[in-house]
């Protein structure tokens, strides 16, 4: 490339631009490009590493799509009713994500399509259906999508509770599919339904991560909408839902949803996730599901075969219940006290180094064990992933030390705990008690209150606590050194990323004073 080249200082563009661009070795990659390194995905359909592979047809859809205008009102009704065509539902449509189309159905509950109504959400004074009843199954992370709405959510356990909560302030019945639901044999969706039609009120399915039916079979077990990933299993554009079910509902919630202003204009889908999903869902339609699902067992087949080339590891193929994340999965146990090394260890070695690779783990009594899933898995993964397992877990290693170093400080006693998150500081408390090596205590975070437990090796420490609340969660993993009263580092909070903190001993300035216990009771008040 020319020393004048107006694109050598922009990366992506010069990446699309230089076909054969010296890449040392290493595959070409535009995420390299920008300092990224890419990743094998043997775990699924999780949004956080890409979600799926999208479908040529998909691509085609979008890039056509691109290239036009069209009047989204229009483009709205004409993928509704081919969606209706395809899938057998009466009426479908495309949201900016399965969440989107949760919260975009809920606003249509809530308002029943009015306007002036519309525009004054999450303020639902004066509104008649202001509560969602959901089970308590199937309260999730992804409540937010319907809290986002205003409304207040009433949970229930039991087929007379659901009755009992029914009111003329119900907007609709939220419920989930997958491993929530199945453990859950009172709330069935059929239960659910037989409570909520003669009432009148809506049921919303929550099914992203499943398998697309047609017909849909929550619809035709009575459920008045569904949604789904449009970047699962269907394998459409990552950012699009697909939303199948009433057409009166539907219009109501495509009222709601971008270029629409109100509650749903911070959640836009372009004309090209709306085309890209339907060509999606219509190649689903054709797609020879039997091929795809033996090209994933011959994927875990040469994985197995090289992995079992290692004395001491066993291979077995889980095969999946239910229409959810459904995919074969490969367990790879070995013992960890003869290899020396854990599943989660394997698992955050295959993270952090190249070629890097997202695998589950699933460490049991006496069995370490990781997990992995072929659905999403590409051409020559198979080979990257076998020989990668081959080599950490036929590698030499020295028994690990059984046990901690020893501590040299104690941290027992009252903390004051300064958060330092990225635009703001939290102000919490930690009330320890260490025994050697081991700690635990309480968590006084800013809003609640958990049980904390963690480790002192010399003068590091690692504390774990986590604030749960129904179907959801944020985890504060502790990791800093203790220096004379203080103690400072870093907090891993999962998907939430990382803060810092400070924590400083609490000193008791107070006198002490004998307390003085009456006699009996007093003469006055």
């Amino acid at each position: 490339m020319e020393a004048n080249d107006p694109l050598k200082n922009l990366s992506i563009l010069r990446y699309l631009n230089d076909a054969d661009a010296d890449t040392a070795g290493e595959e070409r990659s535009i995420y390299r490009a920008i300092g990224v390194e890419p990743i094998i995905n043997c775990r699924g359909t999780f949004t956080i590493i890409g979600g799926s592979v999208e479908r040529a047809e998909t691509l085609a859809a979008y890039k056509e799509a691109s290239r036009h205008f069209v009047q989204y009102d229009e483009l709205a009704e004409g993928v509704g009713r081919r969606l209706a065509e395809v899938t057998g539902a009466e009426w479908g449509m495309v949201s900016d994500g399965c969440a989107a189309g949760l919260k975009h159905v809920t606003a249509a509950c809530v308002t029943g399509g009015n306007p002036e109504k519309l525009i004054r959400i999450p303020d639902l004074t004066g509104f008649a259906k202001t509560q969602v009843i959901v089970p308590g199954f199937a309260r999730n992370a992804y409540d937010h999508a319907l809290r986002n709405i205003g409304v207040e959510l009433v949970t229930v356990d039991t087929p007379a509770e659901l009755a009992g909560a029914i009111n003329p302030k119900t907007a609709l019945i939220y419920t989930v599919t997958g491993w929530r639901a199945e453990r859950d044999d009172a709330l069935t969706l059929e239960a659910i339904v037989a409570i909520a039609r003669p009432a009148g009120v809506p049921v919303l399915v929550d099914a992203a991560a499943e398998n697309f039916t047609i017909p849909c079979v929550h619809l035709e077990a009575g459920a008045d909408v569904v949604v789904y990933s449009g970047g699962k299993a269907i394998c459409g554009p990552q950012g699009a839902g697909l939303v199948l079910g009433r057409k009166d509902i539907l219009m109501a919630a495509w009222q709601a949803s971008a270029p629409h202003h109100g509650p749903g204009r911070d959640n836009k889908v372009g004309r090209e996730e709306m085309l890209g999903l339907l060509a999606a869902v219509e190649a689903w339609t054709i797609r020879d599901h039997a091929a795809e699902w033996q090209v994933w067992l011959d994927r875990l087949a040469l994985i197995a075969q090289r992995a079992e080339q290692v004395a001491g590891v066993e291979t077995s193929i889980e095969q999946p219940v239910g229409l959810n994340n459904r995919a074969p999965t490969l367990v790879i146990s070995w013992d960890p006290a003869a290899l020396h090394i854990t599943g989660e260890q394997v698992a955050e070695d295959f993270a952090r180094k190249k070629p890097r690779i997202a695998v589950g783990n699933g460490d049991g009594e006496g069995r370490a064990a990781i997990r992995i899933t072929p659905s999403q898995m590409q051409r020559g993964n198979a080979e990257v992933v076998a020989e990668r397992i081959y080599r950490i877990l036929s590698e030499v290693r020295r028994p690990q030390p059984s046990q901690m170093e020893a501590a040299r400080v104690d941290i027992s006693g009252h903390w004051a705990l300064t958060l330092h998150y990225f635009t703001s500081t939290s102000q919490h408390q930690l009330y320890l008690q260490q025994a050697g090596n081991w700690v635990e205590g309480s968590h006084h975070s800013e809003f609640f209150h958990q049980d904390i437990v963690g480790t002192v090796e010399g003068d590091r420490v690692k504390l774990r606590s986590q604030v749960n609340l129904p179907g959801d969660n944020v985890l504060f993993l502790f990791s800093g050194r203790v220096e004379g009263d203080g103690i400072s580092g870093t907090v891993f909070l999962g998907e939430y990323l990382t803060a810092q903190f400070t924590a400083k001993r609490a000193i008791y300035a107070g006198t002490r004073k004998p307390v003085s216990i009456p006699g009996g009771p007093p003469l006055a008040t």
